[in-house]
């Protein structure tokens, strides 16, 4: 597509029509009007030309020698025309049995028409009027281009802002495998996690899902992670920090706004996990003997309710235990049936995965989660995977 050329003083004109005598005085008409002409007999070959070099208009026939009547080459051409260039002025010379013809392809992209035998003064003040026309949707065209790269450029660093709120490496602890998979919908989303090693025997992780999609749902995002972060800190209990958490977000957030977040700590020595589940998906505690444990104490979402109270669980991990936390964009996947992946569907791909490594599970998920939505979406600029929200899974798995 070439939207790059703006009008010279000579503007070259691509004169296409199969009559020679035409072409002979096409050129000298144009010639003496100060235009550089480019003649051609053969769609083809004009075609050809277009293609090597910029032309500001095509001046074009209908009929050919190959076809007299229906058109055919002249819609062929025109629609090829369209294709290489979608600004590029169309003006048609058509007989008084074509401009039937004319009228119907002006709805297909042809821009105006003039009557053979032509009059030189109509014939060229059309020409002036669809250069003109022509040189407007030009910079229409790359206006909105520098907008579009701008938007590019902003949304990429929305991005590597986005992904500097994550963790760039998880903890490594001995005993444990931790592994995580993030996929937001667009550049950035709303979904976030974290694991963090708060001392010698204390790791704290959590998972969360701000309501909403794009950049205010990412924004949103950031202030949880602040919020987590800065409570991290003082070490409080995990249903204390989604107590206080809440409060922050009630007074700070719009109504019909919230978050869901799974925050849990575990003591990696003794096994012992104390968790809060503030309206989260409950994760997925995988025993060695596929016996399964939910994790769903805690209360409600995160800035509904300002008063309420959170409850924590506890849960001693075992070996050869495997914990999935995962973002509804995992169990709500859609196929080209509109089934939902759903949890159960979850769970049945976790108990296939038994031999392979924690490590390889939270990306093998999502490709999963993929291939189950194929064909339904169209990729996005920064979206290769074919997500209808943001999805993220976090894997924390304990050794035999």
């Amino acid at each position: 597509m070439n939207h790059e050329r703006a009008i010279t003083a000579s503007p070259r004109v691509l004169v296409v029509d199969d009559n020679p005598d035409v072409l002979a005085a096409l050129r000298l008409l144009l010639k003496s009007a100060a235009y550089q002409v480019e003649t051609f007999a053969v769609p083809q070959a004009a075609l050809e030309a277009l293609r090597a070099q910029p032309f500001d208009l095509v001046l074009m026939d209908l009929n050919y020698a190959r076809d007299t009547t229906s058109g055919q080459e002249g819609r062929a051409l025109l629609a090829d025309i369209r294709s290489h260039d979608a600004a590029l002025p169309v003006v048609a010379m058509t007989a008084w049995g074509s401009i039937e013809l004319a009228v119907e392809l002006m709805q297909h992209g042809l821009n105006d028409f003039v009557q053979k035998p032509w009059d030189n003064a109509r014939l060229l003040a059309t020409l002036q009027q669809q250069l003109r026309v022509g040189e407007a949707k030009r910079q229409a065209l790359r206006a909105a281009q520098e907008i579009s790269e701008q938007q590019a450029r902003e949304w990429a660093a929305a991005r590597q802002m986005q992904e500097r709120l994550l963790p760039h490496s998880l903890p490594v602890i001995a005993g444990y495998d931790i592994a995580a998979s993030w996929q937001p919908m667009q550049a950035v989303g709303g979904d976030w996690y974290d694991v963090v090693q708060l001392d010698d025997d204390h790791l704290a992780f959590g998972i969360g899902d701000v309501t909403g999609k794009g950049l205010p749902a990412a924004l949103l995002m950031a202030n949880l992670q602040a919020l987590v972060k800065a409570r991290e800190a003082v070490n409080i209990s995990p249903a204390q920090l989604c107590a206080e958490i809440n409060q922050a977000l009630c007074r700070n957030i719009e109504a019909g706004k919230f978050v869901t977040l799974f925050y849990g700590v575990l003591n990696f020595r003794s096994r012992k996990l104390s968790y809060c589940n503030a309206g989260h998906n409950p994760p997925l505690l995988v025993r060695a003997d596929n016996s399964v444990i939910s994790l769903p104490t805690g209360g409600a979402l995160l800035g509904a309710f300002a008063e309420w109270v959170y409850e924590q669980g506890e849960v001693t991990l075992q070996a050869g235990d495997r914990l999935f936390c995962y973002t509804d964009g995992v169990t709500e996947a859609v196929n080209s049936a509109g089934d939902e992946f759903g949890e159960d569907g979850l769970l049945n791909w976790i108990l296939q995965q038994v031999p392979m490594s924690a490590s390889a599970l939270p990306q093998n998920l999502l490709s999963v989660i993929d291939d189950y939505q194929s064909g339904l979406f169209t990729p996005g600029l920064f979206t290769p995977k074919l997500f209808i929200d943001d999805a993220t899974v976090l894997v924390l798995a304990v050794s035999e």
